[in-house]
């Protein structure tokens, strides 16, 4: 069987999409898997062992540019990869199911009620309906479980196993990590400023901690903001800027990571690894608490239908709240 899966982002989407892979393989060992995402997050995808091939695409540089012979060079790349037995469209999106639609006839997705862009429906074959209000990674799991007519279970998802891997390392880690503290990786971005937890919060509890706590950026904005926490820590150091490939091996070597809802946060469930994800203005059903992966959300009420971008509760969080759960990871 020869199948294709469209997700084309964010970082933290395609990590909670890329879950399905090993249950899929479970029941379809001989099969082939096809990913089809936006060419900068390809690397999140590679050396994974259920994934045959993945495939780029430049929708958002066409968009960027506005440029019609893009476009159209584009679509015809599309159009000639085909002969999939199933395609699932994981996002939802017109511009997903658009994808999804120009590489197979036999497309899956969410139904006009569930799917992010209810228009996104009227490209598939066959679809679900599957409350958009749930668990995130609950939602494409059972896209994936009605799709093939596979079971896929909660303890299932709890004892995955871990489905992000890397290759070598272009970054010099020994340089930064400790032998004698542990290594706790912070994640101070995301993509809006009120999911991100306050600077001298991160500062705080790395003092509160105690020990090598490293801090990671994507931006210039990033960068701006980790140098600001470095400097008012004793125990947090910026790293230089890592590419997705280094970002793994450095999650896979920390004891911790603790950062805002954000995609490189998410790779330490993905990779198993413990983690505190730090919640204001989106939904706890976006990851999943185990064990080792823990969340801490602010107190207000959110509507996973309707995000506010101007709910800054998370800058209510305390350090110790956080503090208290970390100390229990790191033993």
């Amino acid at each position: 069987m020869k199948i294709a899966i469209v997700r084309l982002s964010s970082l933290g989407d395609i990590i909670h999409s890329m879950v399905v892979l090993q249950f899929i393989k479970k029941y379809f060992t001989g099969s082939r898997i096809d990913w089809f995402c936006e060419d900068s997050y390809k690397s999140l995808l590679h050396n994974n062992p259920h994934i045959d091939f993945v495939q780029g695409v430049n929708l958002r540089k066409i968009k960027k540019e506005k440029n019609p012979r893009l476009l159209i060079r584009e679509i015809k790349k599309l159009k000639n990869i085909n002969g999939y037995d199933i395609v699932i469209d994981m996002q939802g999106l017109i511009k997903s199911a658009i994808v999804a639609r120009l590489i197979g006839r036999n497309v899956f997705g969410f139904d006009g009620k569930s799917a992010r862009e209810g228009l996104a429906a009227l490209f598939y074959r066959n679809s679900f309906n599957i409350s958009y209000g749930m668990n995130t990674i609950d939602r494409n799991c059972i896209l994936a479980a009605r799709s093939f007519d596979i079971f896929i279970t909660k303890d299932g998802i709890l004892n995955k196993e871990p489905f992000l891997f890397y290759e070598g390392e272009t970054f010099i880690f020994d340089e930064f990590l400790s032998k004698d503290k542990k290594n706790v990786v912070f994640i101070i971005g995301s993509t809006w400023d009120s999911r991100n937890y306050p600077k001298e919060k991160f500062a705080g509890l790395a003092d509160l901690l105690k020990q090598n706590c490293l801090i990671v950026w994507g931006s210039e904005e990033e960068r701006k903001r980790a140098e600001a926490v470095e400097s008012l820590s004793k125990c947090a150091v910026v790293l230089p800027k890592l590419d997705l490939n280094d970002l793994k091996a450095l999650i896979d070597k920390a004891d911790l990571v603790i950062g805002n809802d954000a995609g490189p946060t998410h790779i330490a469930w993905a990779m198993n690894k413990p983690s505190i994800t730090i919640f204001g203005p989106t939904p706890t059903s976006r990851v999943y608490v185990t064990k080792i992966n823990k969340v801490v959300k602010s107190p207000s009420i959110v509507n996973p239908h309707k995000l506010n971008k101007d709910d800054f509760s998370i800058q209510s969080i305390s350090e110790g709240d956080i503090y208290k759960i970390a100390l229990e990871l790191l033993k």
